[in-house]
């Protein structure tokens, strides 16, 4: 990946941000991911009117939510699911502060909830799945109490979150559930497996190195075997009927660029409306890393406006 392929509005810093980059190692992700959660779990969320419970996992420990509120009074009140990225081995649910949920909160009538799922390096799959189910679970049951209006949530998240929040449609679907209005899964983490765009990429954040190496952790040695599970790594689905309608962006310099794409693709084929704003010369989490840049803008513009045209329609 030639630098002189990302928008030149976010060049300098994409140059600076690969340069710093030393998440390519697994050693590197594993040592972040075992005090990323508690860094930060400091970032202040005030301004999102947060408050953080403990709901119990499958093995009887407890799980951090994030429960935000928006101070927006009309329209419908959204319920949202979110699960922050990372690769999964990264993060944690206060990074609602600068990413998507932040500007949901500010311009939607909404409330999200965000978990602290198991990172991978603690447990791999199906530690993070599973703490996904419970949030869902615990969401549907208190949606009352929420203040949630309408029958049906929403599901979103960015990167491994937007995997999660893809495995998610694809196991409400199976079980029957028939819970989620729509999703929101902006440039997801779906296929364990060499991609074209994943293939050979050393764009800024996120590159071949990183994603092998989060892969690794997540999946451990059944990394691309064919045994793989849909809720893993959702790329591996093959009945798309029936899956939610799909708001989401993606850069063309993300390595996840071609997975999304084949997905998305496939579940507007099997006939769900599928909104994509597909950013030309972006890199992974660019809206994120890049706010300022024109192309992020534009992003964060079609993404609101497309989620208050999906409320109005399918909630």
């Amino acid at each position: 990946m030639n630098l002189k392929c990302i928008d030149k509005d976010m060049l300098v810093e994409g140059a600076f941000l690969r340069a710093l980059s030393s998440l390519g190692s697994e050693k590197v992700q594993r040592a972040l991911s075992l005090v990323s959660d508690k860094f930060l779990s400091l970032l202040p969320l005030k301004s999102l009117n947060c408050k953080k419970i403990f709901i119990p996992r499958e093995n009887g420990a407890k799980m951090r939510l994030c429960v935000m509120s928006s101070g927006v009074k009309t329209g419908k009140r959204a319920g949202i699911l979110w699960l922050h990225g990372g690769g999964y081995s990264l993060g944690a649910p206060e990074m609602a502060a600068f990413s998507f949920p932040e500007k949901l909160i500010k311009n939607i009538n909404c409330v999200v909830v965000s978990p602290n799922y198991t990172l991978s390096a603690k447990a791999p799959y199906p530690a993070a799945f599973q703490d996904a189910c419970a949030a869902l679970e615990w969401m549907l049951e208190n949606k009352e109490k929420l203040g949630i209006d309408g029958k049906k949530i929403i599901v979103g998240g960015e990167s491994a979150g937007g995997g999660l929040a893809c495995a998610l449609a694809i196991y409400a679907r199976d079980t029957g559930k028939d819970c989620f209005a729509f999703q929101i899964p902006l440039y997801p983490m779906l296929d364990d497996r060499v991609t074209k765009t994943s293939y050979n990429n050393s764009a800024p954040v996120w590159g071949t190195a990183e994603n092998k190496s989060a892969w690794r952790i997540y999946l451990e040695d059944r990394v691309m075997n064919q045994n793989v599970p849909v809720y893993a790594a959702p790329a591996r689905e093959n009945n798309f009927s029936f899956l939610p309608p799909v708001i989401s962006a993606v850069g063309t310099a993300d390595p996840f660029y071609s997975e999304d794409i084949s997905y998305f693709n496939n579940i507007r084929s099997s006939g769900a409306e599928v909104k994509l704003f597909v950013a030309k010369g972006a890199y992974h989490a660019f809206d994120m890393l890049a706010p300022y840049a024109e192309i992020s803008k534009a992003a964060v513009d079609f993404l609101l406006d497309s989620c208050r045209d999906f409320i109005e329609k399918y909630l």
